[in-house]
């Protein structure tokens, strides 16, 4: 946020931080500003935010495992092999393809990695979870 002086940035795990506050975590700011939102027009949430829906998401899925890195290498190997995918490791492993990403990264406090997969479609999202969820569950 720094960098390019955004305004708001968020996080699938329900973290929310403005450049006004801070730059702060403010999850009661985030629920005012929607409250607020909500105030303005007749209409309901879901339809409120649907314009900034652009990928269907699988929600934040924990799995334990016994060795977090051995897992994220064995992901690593088997995505980061096929040609278009781009991997970074910024926080954990993300894997980019053409339509769809996920990143999967181990949990600080607990024996879990988590996973977050988006997609353009329903189908391609389910696909990309079920392999990865496969992966790291054996």
């Amino acid at each position: 946020m720094a960098e390019t002086g955004a305004v708001f940035g968020g996080e699938h795990s329900g973290h929310f931080y403005f450049r006004d506050f801070w730059r702060a975590d403010s999850g009661m700011l985030a629920a005012l500003h929607a409250i607020s939102a909500l105030g303005e027009v007749s209409t309901s949430l879901s339809k409120l935010l649907k314009p900034y829906s652009r990928y269907i998401s699988s929600g934040e899925i924990n799995s334990q495992v016994a060795d977090a890195q051995s897992s994220m290498a064995e992901i690593e190997a088997k995505f980061g092999a096929t040609a278009g995918i781009e991997l970074d490791h910024l926080d954990g492993l993300t894997v980019n393809g053409d339509t769809w990403w996920f990143n999967v990264r181990a949990s600080n406090t607990e024996p879990l990695l988590r996973l977050n997969v988006e997609a353009k479609t329903q189908a391609r999202m389910e696909k990309i979870r079920d392999e990865v969820l496969a992966t790291i569950r054996g």
